[in-house]
């Protein structure tokens, strides 16, 4: 008997929430074995050469024209290439549940104050009480560790690391729209997956310590695993499957996944990693998805 078309959008969800859930512990993994930048590098060049190779064969054909393409390098280095650099380094020293509760709620956050700084929306009462909620959060989390004396620096460092990569994409993503006019989303995407990716190779394996034991592939099982499960469940099924939900059910509805991968990442990484999470801990990532909420949600 087969399936409603109902019953197909919501097993796609579900697979989009786990997806996007279990690929903060998967980064983790990856980037404890494997140089940040070359496991990312890797990762996103041959992610961005298959998206651009599928719409190359696709009806619409492939077309990119050369005045773009000095925007579109410089935009690869914005959402690509300082974002994976600074962000997987700090992902090094942060649990994985806590790095996709930072990147999920500072999204929205992020996404909108940028957007009112270049004039492309306004700033309204509830839009400014949710940065209120979202502030709270991050002092629950890391104020009393701070009053006490009890915050790891390198964990500190992390997590700057986890928010400063966050606002490099978010800013990149804000940059990106006025491009949409000459290319479609899938084309941009790609390109700038493919030189971003690109770039993080070529300085990776020309400063990166630690790469010339890792270059010929040298990972173990778990890393590339990890790296196979980034790339294909990751980066090519759940983000085709964004698409189509985005097309079917709207930005909104399908965005609500950031309520909810935030969650399977806080639970596989207790269950996989055996980190740790405590009540005030737990108090402020609920604040801060508050305050992502407020922001997504419909007037």
């Amino acid at each position: 008997m087969p399936l409603s078309t109902l019953t197909r959008q919501r097993l796609m969800f579900a697979f989009l929430c786990l997806t996007w859930g279990l690929n903060w512990v998967a980064m983790k993994i990856g980037v404890t074995a494997v140089p940040p930048g070359f496991f990312s590098g890797v990762r996103w060049t041959f992610a961005g050469a298959v998206l651009l190779i599928w719409q190359a064969l696709s009806a619409e054909g492939l077309r990119i024209p050369w005045r773009l393409l000095p925007r579109l390098f410089l935009l690869s280095q914005i959402l690509i290439t300082f974002n994976v650099f600074i962000m997987l380094y700090g992902l090094r020293h942060v649990s994985s549940g806590l790095a996709s509760v930072l990147s999920s709620a500072l999204t929205p956050l992020a996404l909108l104050g940028f957007a009112v700084m270049m004039g492309q929306e306004r700033f309204n009462r509830r839009q400014l009480a949710a940065i209120g909620v979202g502030i709270a959060g991050l002092l629950l989390l890391y104020g009393p560790k701070i009053s006490a004396g009890r915050l790891d620096w390198l964990e500190g460092l992390g997590a700057i690391g986890i928010i400063i990569g966050n606002l490099s994409y978010c800013l990149g993503s804000v940059l990106s729209r006025p491009l949409m006019r000459s290319l479609p989303p899938a084309v941009l995407a790609s390109t700038t997956n493919l030189l971003g990716g690109v770039t993080l190779l070529v300085v990776s394996i020309a400063a990166e310590p630690g790469v010339d034991a890792v270059i010929t592939g040298n990972w173990g099982l778990n890393a590339w695993l990890a790296w196979l499960f980034m790339v294909f469940a990751g980066s090519l099924a759940a983000t085709t499957i964004y698409f189509i939900l985005v097309r079917d059910w709207g930005a909104s509805r399908t965005g609500t996944y950031a309520f909810i991968s935030p969650v399977i990442s806080v639970a596989a990484g207790i269950a996989i990693l055996g980190e740790r999470v405590d009540l005030l801990e737990a108090g402020g990532m609920a604040l801060m998805l508050v305050a992502a909420f407020m922001v997504l949600r419909k007037v």
